[in-house]
């Protein structure tokens, strides 16, 4: 080991510098320590540190008339709609089954819509709530109008038979015998998130049956907005209620009744 000594300088002041070098040293080396033994606790931490995730939403699974348009009436019956004319073709062939009731607005472009009874008679309540959803599933939203008439009839009532001469095209059908009538249907609708388990599904139907079965709702009404806009806002308020990612946006769109409309009264929640 070879020591530098400087000559201009006595053997006890060569060792006095020696010496506040070596305290130098000492105090970096110490300081050196110190860094590395923090970065060790601190990797060390790291390494068994718990890792919070966001919680899953649960995965609601879809239901088969979740095909079509559909809400459950105040009194708990089903009742489900064509989007399109494949599945209003699809509704009375593989939907409509005996002691249903068949439901279409009056007017040309309207969805085919299934009151699914089980067997059970089915109350006015109902009807008249099927009548409403019937009436806004059909081109009388568009066109802006109040009111259109609706009419029922039984599943023996409607036939793809066609009378002579005439063509039958998909999603139409013939009406025979008696029907009846709700005149004037006033076009009232609500969306709202329906609760079930640990999952929510977007809901659209009358007001009445949408306050009854949804935590959280609003009332839809004829404007001036693009439905694309409305479900935006709609997705907002819903994203303060339940966790995020509860509902898609392209969910709420697919609920929302053909034409502009705009946000009306939000509703009371459902008490669960």
């Amino acid at each position: 080991m070879e020591v530098e000594i400087d000559l201009g300088k006595s053997v006890e002041e060569n060792a006095s510098e020696y010496f506040e070098r070596s305290k130098k040293a000492k105090k970096k080396l110490h300081g050196l320590m110190q860094a590395i033994k923090e970065t060790e606790e601190k990797a060390e931490s790291l390494q068994f540190k718990k890792i919070e995730k966001p919680m899953p939403v649960a995965k609601r699974r879809q239901q088969w008339f979740q095909a079509f348009h559909w809400f459950k009436s105040s009194d708990g019956f089903l009742v489900i709609g064509g989007k399109d004319a494949k599945s209003n073709e699809a509704i009375v062939k593989k939907h409509l089954d005996k002691d249903d009731l068949f439901l279409h607005a009056d007017i040309q472009g309207a969805s085919g819509c299934v009151i699914k009874s089980d067997g059970k008679k089915v109350p006015e309540s109902t009807l008249q709530e099927a009548a409403r959803f019937s009436a806004v599933r059909s081109k009388a939203w568009q066109q802006g109008l109040p009111a259109v008439d609706v009419y029922a009839v039984a599943p023996e009532q409607v036939s793809k038979k066609a009378q002579s001469g005439e063509f039958l095209s998909t999603g139409a059908f013939m009406i025979y015998g008696e029907r009846q009538w709700f005149r004037k249907t006033a076009l009232q609708f609500a969306i709202g998130l329906l609760k079930e388990g640990e999952t929510f599904a977007a809901m659209g139907g009358p007001p009445s049956a949408i306050k009854k079965h949804c935590i959280v709702s609003f009332e839809i009404v004829q404007g001036k907005q693009k439905p694309s806009d409305v479900a935006k806002k709609l997705l907002g308020m819903f994203e303060k209620k339940v966790p995020q990612n509860s509902v898609s946006l392209d969910e709420i769109i697919a609920v929302l009744p053909g034409g502009n409309l705009e946000l009306g009264n939000a509703f009371n929640p459902f008490s669960q």
